[in-house]
């Protein structure tokens, strides 16, 4: 038996051109995207991921595979050094997710072309700290919700264009009902309304959030609150002004002016929402302005629905939350646990102080200070009391 003499192609192989790893980079940055749209992750995130990436490559002005440690420091230390968190946290997820790609596929490739072994600059050193928490919205009060509803409803018989004003009206009733989104709002077709299930009807809300960016996550809302009454009131009253056909599949539920190719409606996008919530909160609640947005309703909702007797498992599924953490953030200005400590604490001390035994009265008078004991064996007579630690 002879040995073979085998020989390394890859030592004899030129080094790539320019503008072959040029293209190389752009072959694989298009191929991040199929390949976490394959996870299950929403298109919005995925575009925030890549947005993210190119921005740090527009920053290194080079393949991001040479990125070192120092690079990442200098980056995440100086550049971003005072860029909020969910922004410094959002940008590192997205380079390292980006390198573990490059490990995992394109390890070997990138060291025949370059000799560059792959290694994520983000470390457990440099890796930016914190958590990205939900902002802190404090929702008005239930009079204050009643009084712009009454006014947005009295808006309704003088408006220039009645239909779009019920419709925002009808949205953001439901927001503050039973806590719908903006973007689910939009989404809801007339089929999604399913007046058998349960004794109010529900909601099939198809386009729910998904945890951590992950696909659509559906979900089934009751009808409680009087949204039964809203929704039927604006179907029998209202829809007609948009369209003719409640039968035509892919109905929206709150349509558009715009009409389709096809001379159906169309179907409302989220600002034509906000525009028209903003605009009635000017109008009849002026000390929010701008401050009430569609998920400040969604925050209301939960806190009313918490004040009503709701516990927060039932509350955690009528908003959809993966987390119950998440939910006891939306109802916290409702949550007392710290005052009734208090209260419960004062009314114990009350408590003791007069069931408190009389005090002894006083024996004849000595020359001497009587010890708060006397008669009685001291607490500490087991104890040496000579500085030594011998305990009997």
């Amino acid at each position: 038996m002879a040995l073979a003499a085998v020989r390394d192609l890859r030592d004899v192989r030129p080094p790539a051109t320019a503008e072959e790893l040029e293209q190389f980079e752009t072959d694989v940055l298009a191929g991040f995207v199929p390949a976490r749209a394959s996870a299950g992750l929403a298109d919005g995130t995925i575009r925030g991921d890549v947005g993210h990436l190119e921005q740090m490559r527009s920053w290194f002005s080079r393949p991001l595979w040479e990125m070192e440690p120092p690079d990442a420091d200098a980056y995440f230390g100086k550049v971003l050094r005072a860029s909020p968190s969910g922004t410094r946290l959002g940008r590192s997820q997205a380079l390292s997710t980006y390198f573990l790609l490059l490990e995992l596929r394109h390890k070997v490739e990138i060291h025949r072309m370059t000799g560059r072994v792959i290694e994520c600059p983000i470390d457990e050193m440099n890796r930016p700290r914190g958590a990205k928490d939900a902002a802190l919205r404090i929702p008005p009060s239930g009079p204050e919700v009643k009084t712009l509803f009454a006014g947005w409803g009295g808006e309704l018989a003088t408006c220039r264009k009645f239909a779009p004003t019920a419709r925002n009206y009808t949205a953001s009733m439901l927001m503050s009902q039973v806590g719908l989104r903006v973007s689910e709002a939009c989404k809801l077709d007339l089929a999604d309304i399913k007046w058998d299930l349960g004794p109010f009807g529900k909601l099939h809300v198809r386009h729910g959030k998904g945890a951590r960016g992950s696909g659509p996550r559906e979900r089934m809302v009751p009808l409680i609150n009087g949204a039964d009454r809203t929704l039927r009131w604006f179907i029998e009253d209202v829809w007609g002004q948009f369209d003719d056909d409640h039968t035509r599949p892919g109905a929206p539920l709150f349509p558009s002016e715009r009409r389709c190719s096809d001379g159906s409606s169309g179907r409302v996008g989220d600002d034509a929402l906000r525009c028209g919530l903003k605009a009635a909160a000017t109008s009849h609640l002026p000390t929010w302005g701008d401050k009430l947005t569609p998920h400040v309703l969604r925050h209301f909702c939960a806190s009313e629905l918490y004040l009503g007797g709701l516990d927060l498992i039932a509350i955690q599924e009528v908003l959809g939350h993966s987390w119950i953490a998440t939910t006891m953030r939306y109802v916290h200005v409702q949550q007392t646990r710290v005052e009734d400590a208090l209260v419960a604490g004062q009314q114990r001390a009350a408590k003791r102080s007069t069931t408190r035994p009389p005090t002894r009265p006083a024996g004849p008078a000595t020359t001497g200070s009587a010890l708060p004991c006397e008669g009685r064996t001291p607490p500490w007579s087991g104890f040496a009391l000579t500085g030594s630690s011998k305990r009997p």
